[in-house]
């Protein structure tokens, strides 16, 4: 656990793969349990984001009511710029260097336990379909380009403006560029780390307005030298 900033009022740490943010089953530990742990009895910590278990990347706490209440908002309100990168499998559906942004209505599947991208929002059958979805589903919306291939992946840059659960996993996927090492949305090649296995998905940096000081402060985390190892082409 690499911890990227730490005040009176919020800890941002580098989250590895491997380890969930919180609400891990009994028995597992999870970043909140360690920082609770670190803090010690009647410590407060509060969970403002989160990432998937197998992704890396910064994540930030709050440690009083106050920071979190407002980190939380911020989050609420898509003021925080989140940028995150990803090596991806296949063809990446623009030119290199060229920004799309993606508008998807996306829905969580309790079933399949993943995300399933309903419709492109715009389209007639957009508002049919998100009936159909249920009160589960709502937009999503990522910019994305590709920064550089080299055989059968690519390094992209995505920067989502919303915040569903597994978005860019369930939106690359959609469109026949699944995450390496992401086999529940259709990955081949796989990604491993000791006996895990990991989606090569980083949430790179995070920029937001800190809850004191109220200064734009803007905590970056480094790619994995597991991608590097594995990828090197890329890098």
């Amino acid at each position: 656990m690499k911890v990227l900033l730490d005040d009176s009022d919020i800890i941002v740490l580098d989250k590895p793969v491997g380890l969930a943010t919180a609400n891990s089953p009994r028995g597992e530990t999870s970043l909140y349990v360690e920082l609770v742990s670190r803090f010690g009895a009647g410590c407060f910590v509060g969970v403002v984001s989160r990432l998937d278990k197998p992704v890396s990347g910064v994540v930030v706490f709050g440690k009083n009511k106050s920071a979190a209440a407002s980190l939380a908002e911020q989050f609420r309100h898509r003021t925080v710029q989140k940028e995150y990168v990803a090596i991806i499998e296949k063809r990446f559906p623009s030119a290199l260097g060229e920004w799309v942004t993606w508008r998807d209505l996306i829905h969580w599947d309790d079933a399949s336990r993943r995300a399933v991208i309903e419709a492109t929002r715009g389209q007639n059958s957009t508002q049919a379909r998100s009936q159909k979805a249920g009160t589960n589903s709502g937009s999503a919306e990522t910019s994305a380009r590709v920064i550089k291939r080299a055989g059968e992946v690519s390094l992209v840059e995505l920067l989502p403006k919303t915040g569903r659960r597994h978005q860019l996993r369930a939106q690359l996927a959609f469109r026949g560029c699944p995450i390496v090492g992401d086999r529940m949305y259709g990955s081949r090649l796989p990604l491993s780390f000791g006996d895990g296995m990991a989606v090569a998905l980083h949430a790179q940096k995070l920029t937001f307005e800190h809850p004191k000081t109220g200064d734009e402060t803007t905590v970056e985390a480094e790619i994995p030298k597991l991608w590097k190892s594995r990828c090197a082409a890329l890098f």
